[in-house]
């Protein structure tokens, strides 16, 4: 498997900026460690080339008229190696050499259907969706292995998806041309298609686990036993005074502390909030959304069961920063061989901050969705979340957006990344 093109352009006119990327891959198409048919692409835009999407994609379909499948979304930030556009227009591309037959494009309109056993799959979906969670995870059920791995379009001039089969594989698209709003789409891959995928949370636990002990649909009413919002209080240290003066100083800082703190989730039994202080993959981060005086409750944006484990955590720099190192370092360990002779790990290490793509490093691309609400100012400068991808795995082609949540598995995330590369045989 050969490396895959990539490009990645920001420009006022979406014209403009897909023809800087087309040379992109174009240059890179001709070198020789680069694919030179790929048939599948994957294209990313921020919201603000939205109401132009399906001229975008037109002309980068004429333009690659070699790449037959095409699949994508739009967020309100797309990702490439070393680089993020964050609220600007801008789009980011990756061609992917595969086999026809190793992977399939599906949409609302041209469903997975019978024939296709899909081992994995990326999935693109609208938040707006009704039971979007639950798709999801039938989703995940379809699959041999019950990966999925992508993210929910944000975008604040309406939602859209690509999703083009070329080859005959999407009978049914219809007028719709490629450009679709609502419910899910993406490309599932067979068992052929080698695929390293890790969660990086981006939130830290500010309170020990807590066992749900009682609750009312959404509403937390008690944790081990005592009232929840007692816990929650307690566990912030701070005060609500509501019968006080409601402009207090004392007052308006329970509450900001309040308002930046979320829930973090994972099933009974499960160990994910573990003893180190740091979130497994399995806990899902959700928001508080109320407060329940009368009852002494917490409403969470999560369907609640007693017996459920959480812990109240908050968005963390330094936190996001380790783990995202942490899933980088596991990534390059399972690919990277024990032993290399000097010569060749002298070659592959490189710039430390920007070493060439390398065969021996396995990496033909890789996908990276990032919630919205990170970022470069999250992780402390512009683009520094991408940076540290790059530092960790070399300048590998890499492309992505940033989300309105993360799908990882059967699970729906907020606050987290989803890394995953597409490798190569040892």
């Amino acid at each position: 498997m050969s490396l895959f093109p990539s490009g990645h352009a920001t420009h006022p006119q979406w014209r403009m900026a897909a023809s800087l990327v087309l040379a992109q891959l174009r240059a890179q198409m001709a070198l020789p460690e680069y694919a030179h048919s790929p048939s599948l692409g994957l294209l990313y835009i921020t919201d603000h080339y939205a109401p132009e999407a399906q001229d975008l994609l037109d002309f980068l379909s004429a333009e690659l008229p070699e790449v037959t499948d095409w699949a994508g979304t739009v967020g309100v930030g797309v990702a490439a190696n070393n680089a993020e556009y964050f609220d600007e227009p801008a789009l980011s591309v990756l061609l992917c050499e595969l086999p026809a037959h190793h992977y399939r494009v599906f949409s609302g309109v041209a469903p997975l259907g019978l024939g296709f056993e899909p081992h994995t799959a990326l999935v693109h979906a609208d938040a707006s969706t009704p039971d979007v969670a639950e798709l999801i995870a039938e989703m995940a059920e379809r699959t041999a292995t019950g990966y999925l791995f992508g993210g929910l379009a944000a975008s604040r001039q309406g939602t859209v998806q690509f999703a083009v089969g070329g080859d005959g594989n999407m009978r049914g698209q219809g007028a719709a041309r490629g450009v679709f709003s609502g419910g899910l789409s993406g490309v599932a891959f067979s068992e052929d298609v080698s695929l390293i995928s890790r969660v990086t949370q981006g939130c830290l636990p500010v309170s020990k686990v807590h066992e749900i002990t009682a609750v009312d649909g959404h509403v937390l009413l008690e944790l081990d036993g005592e009232p929840a919002l007692t816990v929650l209080l307690r566990d912030l240290r701070v005060s609500l005074d509501l019968n006080g003066p409601q402009r207090s100083p004392a007052l308006q800082q329970a509450l900001e502390v309040v308002r930046s703190t979320l829930v973090g989730l994972s099933a009974p039994g499960d160990d994910s909030i573990n003893r180190s202080g740091h979130f497994g993959a399995d806990v899902l981060v959700r928001h508080i959304i109320g407060l329940d005086p009368a009852r002494q409750g917490v409403a969470v944006a999560h369907p609640l069961s007693v017996g459920m484990q959480m812990a109240f955590c908050q968005r963390h720099v330094q936190a996001a920063r380790a783990d995202l190192m942490r899933i980088c370092a596991e990534i390059r360990e399972e690919l990277e061989p024990e032993m290399w002779p000097a010569d060749l790990a002298t070659t592959v290490a490189g710039d430390a901050l920007g070493a060439a793509p390398h065969p021996a490093r396995r990496i033909a691309g890789a996908v990276y969705v990032s919630c919205s609400g990170r970022g470069g100012p999250h992780f402390g400068g512009p683009s520094a979340e991408l940076q540290i991808v790059r530092h960790a795995l070399g300048d590998v082609p890499l492309v992505g957006f940033f989300a309105g949540g993360e799908i990882a598995r059967h699970h729906l995330y907020g606050y987290t990344g989803v890394l995953t590369v597409f490798t190569t045989p040892a």
